[in-house]
């Protein structure tokens, strides 16, 4: 089941965390609460891709293991726009996993961004974020 997290001092921008790491999102939440964003953690897949398509969203951040479905499935699904015509979101892809350049290459083409998570601190996430429109 997602959770929602508000922020003390909202900046009115809605993240959508798709992560099932609890202590990775954990992270994510407190440092993006404390910028002022408004963030919803889901760790299945499926519920993830869902909450997507409600178009709710400003930024989905996108883990590519994930139950149910994948996180390059659920990316491939939401640039479908016969799934979903009107996504206005920013997909920002973070992952540690491994990937031959051209698979990596074709993720980053359908991504707004791609982020190795053990490359940067919460902090740099919510820095990255600030620089997407």
């Amino acid at each position: 089941m997602s959770q929602v997290y508000t922020s003390p001092t909202p900046i009115g921008k809605k993240v959508l965390c798709i992560e099932d790491e609890h202590f990775i999102s954990e992270l994510y939440v407190r440092a993006l609460t404390k910028a002022g964003y408004e963030v919803t953690v889901e760790v299945d897949g499926q519920r993830a891709l869902d909450l997507a398509k409600t178009d709710a969203f400003d930024v989905i951040l996108l883990d590519l293991m994930v139950p149910t479905i994948t996180g390059t499935e659920i990316l491939r699904r939401m640039r479908d726009t016969s799934e979903t015509p009107h996504l206005h979101a920013k997909v920002i892809i973070t992952t540690n996993l491994e990937q031959r350049d051209d698979i990596r290459a074709n993720i980053e083409s359908q991504a707004d961004g791609y982020l190795v998570k053990a490359e940067i601190t919460p902090r740099e996430l919510v820095d990255f974020l600030s620089t997407i429109k």
